[in-house]
């Protein structure tokens, strides 16, 4: 029905604002976080390489700086035999490792082999040379040539560290460095002489005097970058990790279509360098994979401030449905007893006045005291019985009731009351019913009233058809009246609820197929409606049936 018009209406603009905000708020929302979620992505490719790189050049760094020092431990004490037996373990360990030269040296008086401008003399007593599975001792003229610059650059380094040794302190740990050499895709290792042989050396080196020849161990070892193996330990950022030289500049790669970064490698390995590339549309992928829990995450609170204004509109419109009832029901109630209360009056001062009255006046006044009290009463006794109903006062009383005599002397009752209702009625298969006499005749009553109130004048007819169907009794209550519009079929049988139209301007508190509907749910049974506008309604009562 349509809604008065007061002071108190129905204004959802700030539920608009609302949900308009939050909608922007959303969308900005996510526009951040996706460009946070890239440029974390874009951030973790430039840093994330050093973990890649760590990673990868950490077998060489162990490689370095622990394994090749366990030289030191045979006091230069290698032959050929137990030489080949760490080349060996080296080859099985640092694949990178593709060559190791081994040199047997001889140190004593200048006479024994190289010098510079002192006493001392450094010499090479044996030459071998080891690769992965195989042994070689000695090498082309080339090879050997190599190996001689490695063993006298490494020869004038101890040379020069023995004339500058202090013997009161011994070597310390930054001297030891003097032990290395390290060349790019090289790196040379002689052992460490303990204290007392530093002493003889530089003794021998500053004396002259001819001694006994003591013994050194010097290894080479040839490294290939390109064989080292590694994991990629971010596969989610690098799709490609390479090794690749220092001055490699690939000039097909579009920056714009692939993202590319580089580390450097240490030491003998510094020729090299770890190249990591990925396409874009690679880097997208991650960013969207790691945007979607944060997305899920935002949407998931967009939806709660939106269950928020949800339920805040429902209230509201509960809250405007439930105005719109109680402003119904008092202006129809205050109509319903307004008017018999206004007869009553009338009649009551008619016959309270002066002027005497005819005995066929006082039957007349009384007469409409007492038809205007019935509705009053009647209107009271329905308002009481829905309260009832709802807080389950009333208690069904079921008696055995002969279906026939109870249709035909509530037919007989609303024929005397509206000789312009034809009424008829049909029962197929059912005599008795067990229920309760006053609730039944109430839902009769009810839909009976209703059926007369709401047809056309021409057309006021009820037909009346019961019917036993497996294990219900079935009430139908067809009429020929002016119909329910389908979108007010679900409203019908709500409380207060009144169909505005022609046939009941004269007030009506909307309480008759709602106090119906209430009944039949109490009985157990259950009501329904169909309706065609201008061409008529059936009302459907089902109760389960005992014999």
């Amino acid at each position: 029905m349509k809604g008065p018009n007061t002071a108190y209406r129905k204004n959802f603009s700030l539920i608009v604002a609302f949900l308009v905000l939050v909608s922007v708020t959303l969308i900005v929302v996510l526009i951040v976080a996706y460009r946070f979620t890239a440029q974390n992505v874009n951030n973790d490719f430039a840093a994330k390489k050093n973990d890649v790189a760590d990673q990868i050049i950490s077998p060489y760094n162990y490689f370095s700086r622990s394994k090749i020092r366990e030289i030191t431990n045979y006091s230069g004490s290698l032959d050929s035999a137990l030489a080949a037996n760490y080349a060996d373990s080296i080859f099985h360990d640092f694949n990178f490792v593709t060559k190791i030269v081994f040199y047997q040296i001889v140190v004593g008086n200048r006479l024994s082999g190289r010098a510079k401008g002192n006493n001392l003399g450094i010499s090479v007593k044996a030459t071998y040379q080891y690769y992965p599975n195989k042994r070689k001792v000695k090498g082309s003229k080339n090879e050997n040539e190599i190996n001689k610059n490695d063993f006298s650059q490494m020869a004038d380094k101890l040379s020069d560290y023995i004339t500058a040794y202090d013997t009161s302190r011994g070597p310390g740990q930054e001297e030891q460095g003097t032990f290395y050499n390290t060349r790019p895709g090289k790196i040379s290792y002689l052992n460490v002489p303990n204290n007392e042989g530093l002493k003889t050396y530089h003794e021998l080196q500053q004396s002259g005097r001819t001694t006994s020849l003591y013994k050194q161990n010097m290894m080479t070892f040839y490294l290939d970058p390109h064989k080292i193996t590694f994991k990629n330990i971010h596969p989610e950022l690098y799709q490609k990790i390479s090794v690749r030289q220092i001055n490699y500049d690939p000039i097909d790669i579009d920056p714009d279509k692939t993202i590319t970064n580089e580390v450097a490698f240490p030491g003998a390995l510094s020729d090299y360098k770890l190249y990591f590339s990925s396409p874009r549309d690679y880097l997208t992928a991650e960013i969207n994979r790691r945007f979607m829990p944060i997305g899920g995450i935002i949407l998931l609170v967009y939806f709660f401030f939106i269950l928020i204004g949800w339920l805040i509109y429902r209230n509201l419109n509960v809250n405007l449905k439930l105005f719109k009832l109680q402003y119904d029901f008092i202006n129809n109630f205050t109509h319903e007893f307004k008017t018999p209360v206004s007869v009553i009056k009338i009649a009551g001062s008619n016959l309270k006045g002066d002027n005497e009255l005819t005995d066929r006046q006082r039957k007349h006044y009384g007469r409409i005291l007492d038809e205007e009290a019935d509705k009053l009463n009647e209107l009271m006794n329905k308002l009481l019985s829905f309260t009832q109903l709802e807080n389950k006062s009333i208690q069904i009383n079921k008696d055995k009731i002969d279906i026939d005599h109870f249709v035909k002397g509530y037919i007989n009752t609303f024929k005397i009351k509206y000789p312009d209702f034809k009424l008829s009625y049909n029962i197929n298969n059912v005599n008795f019913f067990y229920t309760d006499e006053v609730l039944l005749g109430s839902i009769f009553q009810n839909l009976v009233e209703n059926a007369y109130k709401y047809s056309h004048p021409e057309k006021k007819e009820l037909f009346i058809n019961i019917t036993l169907e497996k294990r219900n009794i079935i009430f139908s209550f067809i009429d020929k009246g002016i119909g329910v519009p389908k979108n007010e079929l679900n409203n019908i049988f709500k409380k207060f609820y009144r169909l505005e139209n022609q046939y009941n301007q004269n007030g009506s508190v909307g309480l008759g197929l709602a106090f119906c509907k209430e009944l039949v749910n109490f009985m157990d049974g259950e009501i329904s409606v169909k309706s065609k506008v201008d061409k008529g309604s059936e009302f459907v009562v089902t109760f389960p049936y005992e014999n």
